[in-house]
């Protein structure tokens, strides 16, 4: 505001004197009279106002009347600007109406500027242009801040309502599937709505609540099987038994025995989840691979793909990777693995060289007991626990395995782990 007050009153006063150097003499007077205004007085004199030379901001002020002036103006320019007491203004020539005005707008509680300026004209004379102006203060009238208020308060409620039911909405969905799950029925995916907290929240809920539901799924398809497939061993052992003293018969009976307990330790150490026996740890995957390479009898290729920390339970990890390397080796002829890091997941890949599996065995291959005759030996191979426990764990560790068959021929199992638990 006061820089506007002053260019114009600096432009003003640039006027006055272009029309004082082309008028003749005896209209200066009226010139200057016609010129004057409340809070600007022009006055021509043979004595200029300001008796030195210019001492504002930076001769601010003289250059710009200059630089309205024409060019060839090479007369002498003086400005003067300094703060007065407010209380000085208005202009003591005011009418009392105008300057009870004056005082009322700018309600005299800062500092004010005045500004003089002396401009040489030809002859000898002098224009002397004085002016006092000041930032007019902050202006808020009471209706109109009692009804910005009121406004503004509407709208505060409104938001806080809004963002209220955003969050206590899903939290209320949340609560109530939270009451409904249990191991015998499973709600629906509930929706992610609300800020991202509560979103990541009901993720992970349903995320939980899918885990829940896999993982009584294979117990009750384990106990089922393992029901089924003991009946055989247990019967052949009862029968032969009553045999005992014939030599064939006990070296039945014996290997009848030595298959049910095989089969009784895989099937109770996978019925009991051997993943969840032991606390995590924090596990460097690349000591880690290269530990349960060397206390394996054949080994295997190994390459590694940077290093990371993965919260996880070290013997039943080192179980499942074992399940699915071993596979490749005794099925694949060999096993490559290979460890790499994306985003927030360790990525591990077994690959092997054998004849794969078809397309539609790929995930049956994952159910308890499950065997592929065309590509698994009853004389080599276990009894088809070994995928189901490797899957088993790796959900337990909120990661999962994935088969595919390679385009070069071959098996790659692609187990998945989050670093974080």
């Amino acid at each position: 505001m006061r820089a506007a007050i002053g260019d114009e009153a600096t432009g003003r006063a640039v006027n006055v004197v272009r029309l004082i150097e082309k008028a003749p003499e005896s209209l200066r007077g009226q010139i200057v009279s016609a010129a004057n205004s409340p809070l600007v007085q022009f006055e021509i004199g043979t004595v200029p106002v300001v008796d030195h030379a210019s001492h504002d901001a930076k001769g601010a002020t003289e250059a710009r009347v200059r630089a309205l002036l024409d060019e060839d103006f090479s007369r002498e320019v003086r400005a003067e600007l300094h703060e007065i007491d407010s209380s000085a203004l208005p202009f003591t020539y005011l009418e009392p109406q105008m300057a009870e005005q004056h005082r009322e707008m700018m309600r005299g509680q800062l500092l004010a500027v005045e500004m003089q300026l002396s401009i040489a004209l030809t002859g000898g004379d002098w224009l002397n242009v004085s002016t006092r102006f000041e930032r007019p203060p902050f202006q808020w009238p009471q209706f109109a801040t009692l009804s910005f208020g009121l406004s503004a308060g509407f709208i505060l409620l409104a938001l806080f309502w809004y963002l209220l039911a955003r969050v206590t909405g899903p939290l209320r969905l949340l609560a109530d599937a939270a009451e409904k799950l249990g191991p015998e029925q499973c709600g629906p995916v509930l929706p992610t709505a609300g800020p991202r907290e509560v979103k990541e929240l009901i993720q992970t809920f349903n995320r939980m609540q899918d885990r829940i539901v896999r993982l009584v799924a294979e117990r009750t398809r384990m106990l089922a099987a393992m029901g089924h497939d003991l009946r055989s061993p247990l019967t052949a052992m009862r029968v032969r038994s009553e045999m005992v003293e014939d030599d064939e018969t006990r070296d039945s009976l014996i290997a009848s025995i030595v298959e049910m307990q095989h089969m009784v330790e895989e099937t109770l150490s996978f019925a009991r989840g051997l993943a969840d026996a032991e606390p995590r740890q924090s596990v460097d995957m690349e000591t880690f691979l290269e530990s349960l390479r060397e206390s394996m009898l054949e080994g295997f290729a190994l390459t590694q793909g940077g290093r990371a920390e993965v919260q996880l339970r070290p013997n039943a990890m080192r179980r499942a990777l074992r399940n699915v390397i071993e596979n490749a080796q005794r099925y694949g002829n060999e096993a490559e693995v290979s460890f790499a890091v994306e985003a927030d997941t360790a990525i591990i890949q077994v690959r092997d060289r054998g004849p794969g599996i078809p397309e539609a065995e790929l995930e049956r291959v994952f159910d308890p007991f499950m065997r592929l005759e065309a590509s698994r030996s009853r004389d080599t191979g276990g009894h088809g626990l070994g995928l189901s426990i490797t899957r088993s764990i790796l959900r337990g560790h909120g990661g999962d395995i994935v088969l595919s068959n390679r385009a070069s021929g071959g098996l790659c199992a692609n187990l998945t782990l989050p670093l974080e638990a």
